[in-house]
């Protein structure tokens, strides 16, 4: 597996002024994380996909690849408004995919060269499964990344594509859906009726964030004592399983942070969420490989075990000071 070098993505923070009246924590969300985490991922998505024009050989490839990636786990958590049309976050990130659908349809797709899908336009009416983060990291770690002409071109129209979507996404939070949480229930906006519902809205995207982090980015490999499944891990093939649950994490704390802003402290969710992160870093398991190992299963038990002590602190914490709470499918966003 090849050692990757990362940095964290750095965020712009840029500050848009929108109309009526929101809390503190709600407009903290959306302006000082939400969108410049948008104008983040549009910036690396449109970075990769320069950068496959001109060269889309697959050493060319990785490194703006891991950067796109590392920017869209800093938005990856938030499933509702414009990521959530004409199916985007599936797009974006088609995992778990437990029949290695798209690993097959690519390799369907290599086998035939169908010239039509190195146009991104047309790429984006493909299957989801060949499409994103997900198809691209097939052809540039996995057994189906060649830099033959077909497939070089095929990694140039992903790029392509997956930076439409990010111009599509941040321009539909810039035109009208960060009203819709700013300026709850005022005339045109019938999304959220009240301030309490948008803060509701953003709580449970956090909330779901830590529970996918615990349940399926660590619990898919993790599998059962008798039967682990470190062939699950996400991006097995990038080998940045580990690397994206820590990501993930250090955005969700942000969040956090950012939707108690002016409603007052929460020391022990970022005391929880600190611990989380450290117990992460310091796994030193990049796929979690280790999993098939008790001593090295006990470690990533011990994380998402943290991550489930994380999402406690919050509801006791954090909950109340926003009052609302998670009282159903958490994966409704709404």
């Amino acid at each position: 597996m090849r050692n990757l070098l990362f940095s964290l993505p750095l965020m712009a923070m840029s500050l848009p002024v929108f109309s009526g009246q929101a809390l503190a924590d709600t407009r903290a969300a959306v302006t000082e994380d939400i969108l410049p985490g948008y104008t983040a991922l549009t910036n690396a998505a449109t970075a990769l996909q320069t950068g496959a024009e001109a060269d889309c050989s697959i050493a060319a490839m990785q490194p703006l690849w891991n950067e796109a990636f590392d920017a869209w786990l800093g938005v990856a958590f938030l499933r509702l408004g414009p990521v959530e049309d004409q199916g985007r976050a599936l797009a974006f990130a088609f995992w778990p995919d437990a029949k290695a659908t798209g690993r097959r349809q690519l390799s369907g797709l290599i086998e035939q060269k169908n010239q039509q899908f190195t146009d991104p336009a047309e790429l984006a009416k493909a299957s989801i499964g060949v499409r994103g983060f997900f198809g691209l990291e097939h052809l540039l770690y996995g057994e189906l990344a060649t830099d033959d002409e077909y497939t070089c071109k095929l990694r140039a129209a992903m790029a392509g594509d997956l930076a439409q979507m990010a111009i599509d996404v941040e321009v539909g939070w810039q035109n009208g859906f960060a009203d819709e949480l700013l300026s709850p229930g005022t005339e045109g906006r019938t999304l959220y009726l009240t301030e309490s519902e948008a803060r509701q809205a953003l709580y449970t995207q956090l909330v779901t964030g830590l529970e996918f982090n615990k349940d399926t980015r660590l619990g898919r490999p993790l599998g059962t004592f008798e039967r682990p499944r470190p062939e699950r891990a996400e991006m097995l093939e990038a080998g940045r399983s580990a690397r994206n649950v820590t990501l993930s994490l250090v955005a969700l704390r942000g969040f956090a942070d950012r939707l108690a802003q002016g409603m007052g402290e929460i020391p022990k969710t970022d005391a929880a969420f600190d611990r989380a992160i450290e117990l992460a870093q310091d796994l030193d398991d990049p796929v979690f490989a280790g999993v098939a190992d008790p001593m090295g299963r006990l470690k990533v038990e011990i994380v998402q075990q943290q991550i489930g002590l994380t999402v406690e602190a919050m509801q006791a914490e954090l909950g109340p000071l926003l009052g609302v709470s998670v009282g159903f499918n958490a994966a409704d966003g709404d």
